[in-house]
């Protein structure tokens, strides 16, 4: 192979695999940059070989395989507020304090309906977000979440059951496990919301370094415009 075409080849690709924009891409979406974008007419062969010599390949983590008593396609909702997920994340700034981040998501259409940041987030924020959301998007039938000290929480389960709107917990260790129950939405998975989490995880918290406000003011709300951005 001609030794100038191999350093241009390889150029490209670290140029690609270093972009804050395109460091996530894995070898095809580069290659088909490289030949429908760039107009390079390289080799498939030839840049993949470049491109594993360079040990550009996304590191992916094998996932735990779970025994599954009954499993089941998570239900599809027919219509927008007919089910909501929610789901917490755990990150840190520069400093080492720790943040949470509350995601909530329309189960519909994967739409984010929100992201609230604070170092604290106890079942009384989660009710004030989730008003907040309600205000203008509408209530939804019912939510789903795990079993965390938030969402069984006595004021959780009051205002859900004032605003007419259920609570359906999953079960705990078996995602995909689901109970005989009169409503088709009893079933114990997240796999909407835990995507969603995936995104925010490799997109945001773990693209960036969320660096601390003056003083420690105003440092949750920076993180929260980050990862809106």
């Amino acid at each position: 192979m001609n030794a100038g075409l191999r350093r241009c080849i390889a150029d490209w690709l670290v140029r690609l695999a270093a972009s804050d924009t395109t460091r996530r891409w894995g070898f095809g979406l580069c290659y088909l940059f490289l030949r429908n974008v760039k107009g390079f007419r390289w080799n498939h062969k030839r840049v993949r070989r470049i491109y594993c010599e360079l040990e550009l390949n996304l590191r992916i983590k094998p996932k735990k395989r779970l025994v599954r008593e009954v499993p089941e396609p998570l239900a599809v909702p027919a219509r927008p507020n007919e089910m909501w997920s929610m789901d917490f994340m755990a990150d840190q700034l520069s400093d080492g304090r720790s943040f949470r981040t509350l995601n909530v998501l329309d189960d519909f259409n994967r739409e984010g309906l929100a992201i609230e940041v604070d170092f604290s987030l106890p079942a009384a924020r989660v009710v004030r977000t989730l008003n907040q959301i309600i205000e203008w998007r509408g209530k939804p039938m019912g939510i789903r979440v795990d079993n965390g000290p938030e969402n069984v929480s006595a004021a959780l389960q009051t205002w859900a059951a004032k605003r007419g709107i259920g609570i359906f917990y999953i079960q705990p260790g078996k995602p995909q496990h689901c109970e005989p129950a009169r409503h088709r939405f009893e079933c114990g998975e997240q796999a909407y919301v835990e995507r969603y989490n995936r995104t925010v995880r490799q997109e945001w918290l773990g693209q960036f370094i969320f660096n601390k406000g003056r003083g420690g003011q105003g440092t949750r709300h920076q993180v929260a415009m980050d990862l809106q951005q």
